[in-house]
């Protein structure tokens, strides 16, 4: 495996389990020094911890509830000057719009929007002196572009606008050539967060009745952070899934 992140320093916020762990992993084999964030759970955070440095890599970690974007503030000031950036958690909850309320809106715009957003920002200098940076965002299932939604319109709103975010990086002069950010739009994956209702939601409508792995994800996300020309893209990794 080819270190082509040795001496960048990764954070990766929710970082300690599904997408963002694997993530992790991955990052650590190509050479990246990690910072993990992780929610609540130090027995989950110790675990990652331990898994990283067995495989050889660095890795220092801390826990931190975000309970609105402010806890981007905190989780840059812990976390200063990361050379790749990898926004992994974010909330989701279903409601239908006329029974959205106004807590509902701000938890989910603000946890799945205004949060990663702030980050960004505060991120952003650091890239810009070096001229190098990787941003990638996570939307949600078929978030990629414009669309309407029976069940999670506020989500998948919130989601759709971390494309404005990442196509607004890659086409203004922040970007420089050295600078890229992305998002990908995850198709139904399996991970250890689901209930076992959820579980066979997933593979009902997954193609194939197979729900993706993160590990599949993950792989994508690798290419995508290698490869300087992808730049702006909103990519979905969801087997053609249609919800």
């Amino acid at each position: 495996m080819s270190k082509v992140f040795i001496n960048k320093k990764a954070l990766i916020t929710g970082g300690t389990g599904g997408i963002g762990k694997a993530v992790a992993l991955d990052l650590v084999e190509r050479g990246a020094e990690l910072i993990i964030h992780g929610g609540t759970s130090g027995e989950r955070l110790e675990n990652t911890l331990r898994e990283i440095r067995g495989a050889g890599g660095k890795a220092e970690g801390f826990l931190l509830p975000i309970n609105g974007p402010e806890a981007a503030l905190e989780i840059a000031g812990r976390a200063p000057d990361p050379d790749i950036l990898v926004c992994a958690w974010g909330p989701f909850r279903r409601a239908p719009l006329e029974s959205s309320d106004l807590e509902f809106w701000q938890s989910m715009v603000n946890g799945n929007l205004v949060f990663p957003g702030v980050l960004v920002s505060l991120v952003l200098p650091h890239m810009l002196k070096k001229n190098w940076g990787r941003i990638l965002f996570f939307g949600g299932t078929n978030t990629d572009t414009v669309r309407g939604y029976s069940g999670s319109a506020v989500y998948s709103a919130a989601k759709t606008g971390l494309g404005v975010i990442a196509k607004s990086i890659a086409k203004s002069a922040l970007s420089s050539g050295g600078i890229t950010c992305n998002v990908i739009c995850p198709g139904l994956t399996d991970t250890e967060y689901l209930d076992e209702e959820t579980r066979e939601y997933n593979r009902v409508k997954s193609p194939g009745n197979r729900p993706l792995e993160t590990s599949d994800i993950s792989k994508t996300c690798m290419d995508i952070l290698e490869n300087s020309c992808i730049n702006g893209a909103i990519i979905p990794v969801d087997k053609g899934i249609c919800l």
